[in-house]
């Protein structure tokens, strides 16, 4: 973790790793592993900052950095997801929060928002209030404008750009979870998840060799439960033009201590293993995807 003086000094906020030769299809994205965090921020929170930390997908950006090697970029956010989450809609905000009036289409009765977790989160682990009063509006607007907007039009041109040289994108999106779920159904949880949305956001062909790659290097793979996909995997995967967007969750326990923050000795091992699927995923032919199927037709 790192605190800047202010919301200029996120600048970047993002950042893209490119390959030096664009070669594949796919773009890897790590919208969650930001570690700056706005003194500002950090004033107007109840919290101390390992609390909340404990939204942060840490080190997960880390784990994925061969993708320049094998012809893909690299995605990945500098801002903290409590600070702005770019895996909501732009504007899924609880009037709860802030001292003004909020946009008439601001989408202010989402099951995320309820929760505590919309495009500026209320909440960080188990239900912890992050600040301490409510914010003024404007701050909150000015996030999304500043961070959410840009972030989200980088993103497009990476995935469009890609479909526009191979006929076929597939945005990989980069995410970890906690070891242990809150729920009894979900206590003891797999070394990855994949969301597809239930088959609405990418090809069950991509998803199948991607699950096939993982259990191949001795990782316990499920599929969308309990996650199937954000709103970046949701808004960006449209199969029926080949774009495809599959989300991939990662165990903590495997790489890092959760109480610290700290990686621990697997992370190295796992970092190898990644490794190995970024490179198998990025050079995959792509008809093994389906691409470029009217031209086979």
């Amino acid at each position: 973790m790192t605190a800047v003086d202010d919301l200029e000094a996120l600048d970047p906020a993002f950042e893209i790793l490119e390959p030096e030769i664009r070669s594949s299809a796919v773009t890897f994205n790590s919208p969650h592993s930001g570690a700056r965090y706005p003194a500002s921020f950090l004033a107007a929170s109840r919290l101390d900052p390992r609390a909340l930390r404990r939204s942060e997908d840490a080190f997960v950006d880390e784990l994925f950095t061969s993708a320049p090697s094998f012809g893909a970029p690299l995605m990945r956010a500098h801002f903290p997801r409590a600070f702005v989450d770019v895996n909501r809609e732009p504007y899924e905000l609880d009037p709860r929060m802030f001292d003004g009036r909020l946009p008439p289409f601001a989408n202010t009765r989402s099951l995320r928002v309820a929760g505590g977790l919309g495009t500026i989160a209320r909440i960080v682990g188990d239900a912890q209030e992050i600040y301490g009063a409510r914010l003024p509006v404007e701050e909150a607007l000015d996030r999304i404008e500043r961070i959410y907007k840009p972030y989200h039009r980088a993103l497009r041109r990476l995935v469009a750009r890609a479909h526009r040289a191979h006929g076929l994108a597939l945005l990989i999106d980069c995410h970890s979870m906690p070891s242990i779920g809150v729920s009894r159904d979900d206590r003891t949880r797999a070394d990855i998840v994949l969301g597809d949305r239930y088959g609405a956001a990418c090809s069950p062909a991509i998803v199948d060799f991607v699950e096939h790659e993982l259990r191949a290097l001795g990782l316990q793979v499920t599929r969308n439960r309990p996650y199937a996909g954000g709103y970046i995997t949701e808004h960006y995967g449209a199969p029926a033009t080949d774009v495809h967007a599959l989300q991939i969750e990662i165990n903590r326990a495997l790489y890092m201590n959760e109480q610290t923050h700290e990686k621990h000795r697997g992370f190295e091992e796992l970092s190898a293993k990644l490794a190995r699927l970024v490179e198998a995923i990025a050079t995959a032919p792509l008809g093994l995807f389906g691409a470029l199927r009217a031209a086979a037709e």
